[in-house]
């Protein structure tokens, strides 16, 4: 593995509120939850029955419903049945209002499909506290790759905000495989899949073995990955990374292509191509030299300085030492 220094002397942009629903027949509490949720900065709409709320939910598709358990016409159970049987609107988090604290209602709720629930009376810091769970759960759990079981953007995004908020240094490295495309062209994207597969478990491996502070791993998507940690912890990082993924990548590729070295990519026009055995290229930024100012700049730099790596041979780390 290489390691390259680069030397010499973009915000996050405002989404729009999200827009929650309130299904309950008693109007009192229904008012008093829309303004609640209002002067914390959501977008409500309200219904006052079961049947009110599937019209408006399938109109406006909106992000959570706090759904009443006792209503007429369709009650909060079977209203929670139906969301779920629909693929459009399955996805949706629901928080269930019971007026009993009995243990039998809860699990009902949850049976049925809600994510969670408030017993009345309730006060404004748990409903706006649960709402607030229940979304970032549900954005987070959405965003988790089915492939490698790793955080996706939203949850990168954050961590990098907690660190350039937090005053203490750290590194974002950006790591993906080079020549990825050659293996998915010979192999098929199974192949390309576990290949993807033993990244993530080599980067895992590296991140539990630096130990404290505890680095985090998130997966951007494909073969792109990402890992925040403190300056003294990258090279112990990407250098247990670089040996392990080598390792376990030779494993993967058939003998007869392990053994040469190379793979052989036929091109649209029958061309043979050799393709080398993959390896890593990881781009890295610290706050040592400059302070940033959002995440998005700073996996700018880290990106910036993958494309660096990946003109060099092998397994490749380039730092950027660039001062502010």
């Amino acid at each position: 593995m290489s390691v390259e220094g680069v030397g010499a002397g973009v915000g996050l942009t405002e989404s729009r509120p999200d827009l929650l629903i309130v299904v309950d027949d008693d109007v009192d509490i229904a008012r008093f939850v829309e303004v609640n949720l209002t002067l914390e900065g959501y977008r409500v709409l309200l219904a006052h029955d079961g049947e009110e709320a599937l019209a408006l939910i399938e109109r406006h598709q909106p992000a959570l419903a706090i759904i009443d358990l006792m209503m007429p016409k369709i009650d909060g159970l079977e209203l929670t049945r139906r969301l779920r049987a629909n693929p459009l609107t399955a996805p949706m988090p629901i928080i269930m209002l019971t007026a009993r604290g009995l243990t039998v209602d809860k699990v009902l709720g949850l049976t049925a499909g809600a994510d969670d629930y408030l017993v009345k009376p309730f006060d404004t810091m748990e409903l706006v506290a649960r709402v607030q769970t229940t979304l970032r759960r549900n954005q987070e759990a959405r965003e988790i790759s089915p492939l490698t079981g790793l955080p996706g953007n939203t949850r990168i995004l954050r961590e990098i905000a907690d660190r350039v908020n937090g005053g203490t240094d750290y590194a974002v490295c950006h790591i993906d495989i080079d020549r990825f495309k050659s293996v998915n062209d010979v192999y098929g994207f199974a192949r390309g899949d576990e290949f993807i597969s033993a990244l993530a478990r080599s980067l895992h491996r590296a991140v539990v073995a630096v130990g404290l502070p505890p680095a985090f791993l998130g997966h951007i998507g494909g073969d792109d990955f990402i890992v925040v940690c403190t300056p003294e912890q990258v090279y112990p990082v990407t250098e247990r990374a670089v040996t392990d993924f080598e390792a376990a990548a030779d494993a993967l590729y058939d003998p007869e292509d392990r053994e040469r070295g190379y793979a052989e990519v036929v091109k649209r026009n029958g061309e043979i191509q050799r393709a080398a055995l993959v390896t890593l290229s990881i781009g890295v930024a610290v706050s040592t030299n400059r302070r940033h100012t959002s995440p998005r700049e700073i996996i700018e730099i880290a990106t910036e300085m993958k494309t660096v790596a990946k003109g060099h041979d092998g397994s490749y780390v380039a730092m950027d030492r660039r001062r502010a």
